[in-house]
């Protein structure tokens, strides 16, 4: 069935834009991406579109986190700790779902 909301998909797919332009070892927030779009108050539709984003391998969701650096997409990775692996994998320290340094590792997009 056919997306009855078409922004939904274009907005899915500028989100998706902004996510594969984090460097590796860096992260960002679903806030800073929404801001990065213009929509700021949109951190939860970007959440949605990360989580939806699973089977696109060219989208590194593991590198948005929350505003405070939280792991809080976790559980929408197959695994039980595979967000943090990837993360650590790419030398970001990651402690209780909290990313150590999140400042060091914050990357702002611009769009």
């Amino acid at each position: 069935m056919k997306n009855p909301n078409p922004n939904t998909e274009n907005f899915f797919e500028r989100v998706y834009e902004i996510a594969r332009q984090i460097p590796y070892g860096r992260v960002t927030s679903y806030g800073a991406i929404a801001k990065a779009l213009g929509t700021a108050r949109s951190a939860r539709m970007v959440g949605w579109a990360m989580n939806a984003s699973h089977n696109l391998e060219d989208v590194p969701a593991h590198r948005v986190v929350n505003r405070k650096g939280l792991l809080t997409g976790k559980h929408h990775f197959e695994g039980t700790n595979l967000m943090q692996q990837l993360l650590e994998s790419e030398g970001i320290k990651v402690v209780d779902n909290q990313i150590i340094d999140f400042d060091k590792h914050f990357w702002e997009p611009e769009f």
